[in-house]
């Protein structure tokens, strides 16, 4: 008898035991957060929106609680475990976002990370000009003068004397009461800051730091970011032997166009420091604001002797040292451009 009440006693633990390590599984896979959050909102055009100022430098912890001040979240937690988490939350911009009322803390994140709801948004373009940066902040209500003048009194990194190639492209939020000039600044404070620029500050002691800018430059308007380290070497090779660069993008940088594949011959007798078809070595400025993926190729160019490239159809950019190569590729390259092969498919 008390044999047998052992074994019920035995057998009636083990029971417990299991069903205590299901229900613990069970909690710890259906475990939600506690910090209260609002369900899922459905966000309608007349939903009702604030804004929210969030400034350089500032940390979740203190989004979280703007958003729960605001009544965008049911709590501050909730905010800050969703953005703990996960790792788009670094990318959140300094400036105003629009953003509903009282939805879930997984959507204030996702609408914190929507350009779209950034008012007074500027996009800084890889490759963009500084004159096309200029028409941005003159569409946004600056003037032509005093643009053109912060152009003058922004403070460059040594080496440099224009801002050409080093208003880093990116997107800024035009925070109220901002000058041009501060906006401008800001954009070469972005420029330094990155790990990829300040190596190429320190140039290669080959090349230095405004030489390897305008490489990275040319790169970034010649081809796809596939082909980068190899267009810089095209041209490392070419500027080691004296033989002249001659690339359309500079040419196009000249008379200011955008998109064009033909280039005339009458272009490319056009006077200026500019036309590498023209002159040897690299123009004395970057044309256009690179990107890092430009900047570290032209810090790390591919291995090789390639001495032309040329895209003879979209997706296709081919690289030989042999000139009578590159004139068989030209010719097919002249045949796809009239079959239409690099007409953009509306």
């Amino acid at each position: 008898m008390i044999i047998k009440s052992r074994e019920f006693f035995r057998l009636s633990l083990a029971v417990i035991l299991i069903l205590s390590l299901i229900f613990s599984l069970y909690l710890i896979r259906s475990k939600t957060s506690g910090a209260p959050d609002f369900p899922q909102n459905l966000i309608l055009q007349s939903s009702n929106e604030v804004e929210i100022d969030i400034s350089k430098g500032e940390t979740g912890s203190e989004i979280a609680r703007s958003l729960f001040a605001a009544g965008v979240v049911k709590s501050a937690a909730a905010f800050f475990e969703i953005a703990v988490s996960d790792e788009r939350s670094t990318r959140i911009a300094p400036g105003i976002h629009r953003i509903n009322l009282q939805i879930s803390a997984r959507q204030a994140l996702d609408q914190l990370l929507d350009a779209g709801r950034i008012p007074n948004l500027i996009k800084v373009a890889e490759g963009a000009r500084k004159s096309e940066i200029a028409s941005l902040l003159i569409a946004r209500g600056f003037t032509k003068n005093e643009v053109n003048s912060s152009m003058e009194k922004l403070l460059l990194p040594s080496g440099f004397k224009d801002p050409e190639g080093l208003l880093f492209p990116a997107q800024y939020s035009l925070i109220i009461g901002a000058s041009a000039l501060e906006i401008l600044q800001s954009m070469i404070t972005r420029f330094i800051s990155d790990s990829e620029v300040k190596k190429l500050l320190m140039g290669d002691g080959q090349f230095n730091a405004l030489q390897l800018l305008t490489m990275a430059s040319i790169i970034q308007a010649e081809g796809d970011s596939e082909d980068f380290s190899k267009i810089s070497r095209v041209i490392r090779n070419r500027l080691k032997i004296s033989m002249p660069l001659q690339v359309d993008s500079t040419v196009h940088y000249i008379t200011k166009s955008r998109g064009q594949l033909f280039l005339s011959t009458k272009s490319t007798l056009i006077n200026s420091p500019y036309n590498t078809y023209q002159r040897y070595g690299l123009p004395p400025t970057p044309i256009g604001s690179p990107s890092v993926a430009a900047i570290s190729a032209a810090l790390n160019p591919a291995s090789g002797e390639a001495l032309f490239f040329i895209t003879v159809a979209p997706g296709d950019t081919r690289f030989t040292k042999s000139h009578d190569e590159f004139l068989v590729w030209k010719g097919l390259y002249q045949k796809n451009r009239k079959a239409g092969a690099f007409e953009v498919k509306k």
